[in-house]
């Protein structure tokens, strides 16, 4: 009798009316060859979500379709389902690379000591196509409080680091991976940068990122203020291209 393999890393993935890209994150996940347990929550999606997820059951852990608290609350939910030691979550149009989990679970089994670990992303357009890889390096506190140099897609948690800082806040709606990055920073100590691509990260004017740069840099500005205890001149510099210049240019191409 052959006993099932315990899951190593659970993956959580939020989404809504994604379902054009649904197929691609899920693939890219069993095809890790882990041992994975994947939870899709999905906020009620009237696109063709629930085909997608139907063609994909057999595999999933566990899955919803209905109305949520938003983004935080639902990879909270589909995490909290979970055993894995270590977890991680996927928004539904970003997918991982060849044996991105595999580099980063190999090195926190190695480096017990670390929280979490992250890796770099390529940003790529609405196609999948990569354009520009995601600013990223060597983890200092003075470069996390400039801007967020983690990509959410390429990180690897720790569970009792996780659980630790209660997982994500659910009262934030753009900001709540910064926001983790500092809390896991406060208590835990900090991560540790692997220098691979191990994701992608798809940029498309539907993101919450691309459409409501405004509130987003509102929330951030707020969450490093909190953690840092102030906010660095590079987010007031930063403010007309970053937020201003860039809502215009999402504005005409929508």
């Amino acid at each position: 009798m052959v006993l099932p393999v315990a899951p190593l890393i659970t993956v959580a993935i939020p989404s809504f009316n994604q379902g054009r890209y649904l197929a691609d994150a899920l693939e890219s996940i069993f095809n890790q060859g882990l041992p994975v347990e994947v939870f899709v929550a999905d906020g009620g999606s009237t696109d063709n979500t629930l085909s997608i997820i139907e063609k994909w059951q057999d595999k999933l852990a566990w899955w919803r379709s209905g109305s949520d608290d938003g983004q935080a609350a639902a990879v909270n939910e589909a995490i909290s389902y979970g055993t894995a030691p270590f977890v991680c979550w996927l928004n539904s149009d970003d997918t991982y690379l060849e044996n991105g989990l595999t580099i980063l679970l190999s090195f926190l089994q190695s480096h017990p000591e670390v929280p979490f670990a992250y890796g770099r992303t390529w940003n790529t357009d609405e196609h999948g196509k990569p354009t520009k890889p995601y600013w990223t390096g060597k983890f200092s506190e003075w470069h996390l409080a400039q801007r967020c140099l983690i990509s959410q897609p390429a990180t690897l948690i720790r569970r009792e680091v996780w659980e630790a800082v209660g997982g994500l806040d659910e009262s934030l709606k753009f900001s709540m991976d910064y926001d983790l990055w500092w809390k896991i920073l406060r208590r835990s100590g900090p991560p540790v940068f692997v220098p691979e691509f191990v994701a992608t990260n798809r940029i498309h004017v539907q993101t919450k990122t691309s459409s409501q740069r405004y509130q987003h840099h509102a929330e951030s500005v707020a969450v490093v203020k909190k953690y840092a205890g102030g906010v660095p001149l590079k987010w007031h510099l930063a403010w007309p291209w970053s937020v201003w210049f860039r809502s215009k240019i999402n504005k005409q191409q929508a």
